[in-house]
């Protein structure tokens, strides 16, 4: 679970200098700085099968980065800076190389610890950005996934395994299951009878 690290306000300009090159990265919403937890085996597996169809799918011209390049934006007078599990860009960077405002795709494998914010806190201030497109939350522990996207006013749109699903934004097509091939029996895929 992430916790706060500064209980002081600190600004948005003074959290993005420091943050640059650090050991322990940390998230910041509103002038409150919140350490990263690690992330499982199973979490990691699936972020990185997702991300890799995801590089796949991109044009030349689009980059895709893994929980190490932060997404920052402004969403009701508050700042926020997080480390989405995937994100998917195209263009020119409008940031600075740790950072970035433009992403077409984020992509959040929830976790126990993270679960509360991705589900509320973080799609709030994900549609926010003007660039997104579509904002996916992705189960770890079943085989199941929602996407939000600008195109249907952020309403969600739930996947299973069985189901086939499409991100616009990059002109992806892939079954939900090929998402969960490296772990089918943590998730349930591969049960003995």
């Amino acid at each position: 679970m992430s916790c706060a690290l500064q209980q002081e306000y600190i600004s948005f300009d003074d959290y993005l200098a420091g943050e640059c090159d650090v050991k322990f990265r940390s998230e910041y919403i509103d002038g409150y700085i919140y350490a990263m937890a690690g992330a499982s085996e199973q979490h990691n597996t699936i972020a990185h099968t997702f991300g890799t169809a995801v590089d796949n799918a991109l044009a030349d011209e689009c980059r895709v980065w893994q929980s190490d390049m932060k997404v920052i934006g402004h969403n009701k007078d508050k700042n926020f800076s997080y480390y989405p599990d995937i994100m998917a860009a195209c263009g020119e960077n409008t940031g600075d190389q740790y950072s970035r405002t433009n992403p077409l795709l984020i992509v959040e494998v929830l976790s126990p610890s993270t679960e509360r914010t991705d589900l509320s806190e973080k799609i709030d201030n994900y549609t926010s950005i003007d660039s997104l497109l579509e904002y996916v939350e992705v189960s770890q522990t079943t085989p199941y996934l929602r996407i939000f996207r600008r195109r249907q006013n952020w309403k969600a749109e739930s996947y299973y395994a069985d189901d086939m699903l499409t991100l616009d934004s990059i002109g992806l097509t892939l079954k939900v299951e090929q998402i969960y091939r490296r772990v089918r029996k943590e998730v349930g895929l591969d049960v003995s009878i």
